[in-house]
């Protein structure tokens, strides 16, 4: 062979080398670092199952650290697993910090770069888990019950073979890459029966927020930056009567650094759909970045802050965060799709989602809009909500999972589920649906009746919550078994509406009425309803009628049955109401005993929350 031949040869040998790089095989996929990205991957790798992060910028956690929403009110009373342990790690980091607020449910408030590195350094410690960052994803196919997917690594061509597929990007890109169907804008009241959705549909969409950090340098320092290519200040002339210094403080953060987050008159801007395409969404994005440099001009020279500059935490060429705040895109269509009926009627509708229930929130919906004919809405007081397993599972397609913005939620839900402290949530509970899909070898096309008390199952077991019950933490020693009682509806837990606000009750020392839990116990248990035909309690329930129904349940001789709960009553389970069988029964107590004797949660469910006889 001559020498040219071989070297020639050599040359396409080395280009097919570096075209066609090895196959990685794992069990779950997760494409995008977002707060949900992040808390799925842990979960999934926690439970045992082979996974790997792939998030084409350089950090984690999404909208709050990239993005810079970095203090974050919603959830604040349902420190809910993997979103507990990531604000117990941002409190002890900031415990000896000055100005750091350590009331119980304050909100959250961190430095961008230091949640950033808080998600790094919880991935780094988690076995079975691989983080790629700075790696986008090139292409995605189906590849039996599982997917073939193609990632870029410093300019090499990686192919990944995975069982599950969790699109956990802002913008839902890998779904739409793979051309799920999507939706976006206000449904109809038609489409979602939701009282307060228009008559009409409309393709609008939330505004973004291209969030920033100003530091303060000092008083005599002067960091105004150069003036942005075509600054107007007549743009920002509605700050023009603001009391600037009241706004900054509204986002002051540690270290003298203030959070920029405003919605009117600021750095809040109109998005559509079409802006975020891939082919659009830098153009876009430039445009609005030089708007935000032109606030902060504005602020440094019509307003006198110059002493207040970007902060360099995030190595980007001109300070700013590496995306926006994005609260709306396009949404799937889902097993289920939650609406707002679901979130205030939980118990009323002829699906029961909350028996189904993988997450759970309180964030406050925002509207915020700049397009004209986006209708006005105004909700009542919100309540705390669940978000059930089927609305980020995919209808039709194998073993892929949509969290973010993409969950399959309608327009007004998705205006509370998108903030981040809540998707760090919903990303536990899809990590916990993909391990079982992946663990069991199964399709999500084909969840058999254990499928959802397995996957409730295993959240409980990593510290999730089912149910937003806020009178019950999680140190309480009756936690699980109230949770997985009240996930049944054989308990039902109460509202406490407050001016804004809804948080959800179980009330522990309150009494049982017969009208709440017969129902239940009619669908659930034949001998439950032959008891309740022959003994017909009082309309209110008693400890005597918690044993006669248990030994009923349990066939177990009643007089035993007696001696030995009034020997635990106190030590094994902790009452502090005295053994009394005329007595009223408590909650609290029904629900442990419930929970060890009848065990309802044992009943399976399907994905509509509708028992499997």
């Amino acid at each position: 062979m001559s020498l040219l031949k071989k070297l020639l040869l050599f040359f396409i040998l080395f280009n097919v080398s570096t075209v066609f790089a090895e196959t990685i095989k794992t069990d779950v996929l997760v494409i995008g670092g977002s707060a949900s990205g992040v808390s799925t991957a842990i979960q999934c790798a926690r439970s045992k199952v082979k996974t790997l992060l792939v998030e084409p910028g350089p950090w984690l956690g999404g909208s709050m650290t990239a993005g810079a929403m970095c203090i974050l009110d919603g959830n604040r009373d349902l420190p809910s697993g993997i979103w507990g342990e990531f604000r117990s790690h941002v409190r002890e980091f900031y415990r000896h910090t000055a100005g750091f607020d350590t009331t119980a449910n304050a909100p959250l408030k961190f430095e961008p770069a230091v949640g950033a590195a808080i998600l790094k350094k919880m991935t780094d410690t988690v076995k079975n888990l691989t983080v790629k960052l700075n790696t986008p994803f090139e292409t995605i196919v189906k590849d039996g019950t599982g997917w073939e997917v193609t990632i870029k690594v410093n300019g090499k061509i990686e192919t990944i073979k995975t069982r599950v597929l969790v699109d956990a990007t802002e913008l839902a890109d890998a779904a739409a890459k793979i051309g799920v169907p999507m939706v976006s804008g206000f449904e109809s009241k038609a489409e979602t029966g939701e009282s307060i959705a228009p008559e009409k549909a409309v393709p609008v969409i939330e505004n973004i927020t291209w969030c920033f950090i100003l530091k303060d340098f000092g008083k005599d320092a002067d960091k105004t930056i150069s003036k942005p290519e075509g600054y107007n200040p007549s743009a920002y002339a509605c700050l023009k009567d603001k009391d600037i210094q009241k706004m900054l403080n509204g986002g002051r953060l540690m270290n003298e650094k203030y959070l920029i987050k405003w919605i009117e008159c600021g750095n809040t801007y109109g998005a559509s759909v079409n802006d975020f395409k891939p082919a659009n969404r830098d153009k876009y994005y430039k445009n609005v970045k030089n708007q935000v440099l032109g606030l902060v001009y504005y602020l440094q020279t019509e307003k006198g802050f110059k002493n207040l500059g970007l902060d360099d935490e995030f190595g980007t060429a001109d300070h700013l965060p590496f995306i926006p705040y994005i609260r709306e895109n396009t949404r799937i269509k889902g097993l289920v799709n939650l609406t707002l009926s679901d979130i205030y009627s939980p118990y009323d509708r002829p699906t029961k989602l909350y028996r189904t229930s993988i997450a759970v929130a309180d964030a406050t919906p925002g509207q915020h809009y700049t397009e004209p004919e986006a209708p006005k809405v105004t909700y009542g007081p919100f309540p705390g909500y669940f978000i059930p397993m089927g609305a980020v599972v995919v209808k039709g397609y194998d073993n892929l999972i949509v969290t973010e913005k993409g969950m399959s939620v309608s327009h007004l839900v998705n205006a509370s589920s998108m903030y981040p402290s809540v998707q760090m949530v919903v990303g536990q509970g899809a990590g916990c649906v993909a391990a079982y899909c992946a663990f069991f070898k199964t399709s999500t096309r084909n969840f058999n009746a254990k499928a959802v008390r397995t996957i409730q199952g295993e959240l409980l077991d990593f510290k999730g919550y089912l149910l937003p019950i806020v009178d019950i933490a999680h140190s309480d020693h009756d936690f699980r078994a109230i949770q997985q009682v009240c996930a049944t509806g054989l308990l039902k837990v109460r509202y406490v509406d407050k001016i804004k606000t809804a948080p959800m009750h179980f009330e522990p020392d309150s009494v049982v009425k017969t009208a709440e839990i017969k129902p239940v116990f009619d669908a659930m248990y034949t001998r439950g309803f032959l008891w309740f035909r022959k003994e017909k309690p009082a309309e209110v329930f008693t400890v005597g009628n918690m044993v006669s129904l248990i030994s009923e349940m349990t066939l177990s001789d009643p007089k035993p049955l007696e001696l030995n709960l009034e020997k635990q009553w106190k030590t094994t389970f902790k009452f502090e109401k005295a053994f009394d069988l005329k007595r009223p029964v408590t909650r609290r107590e029904f629900a442990v005993l419930a929970n060890k004797y009848l065990n309802p949660f044992a009943r399976w469910v399907d994905y509509t929350g509708k028992f499997i006889n």
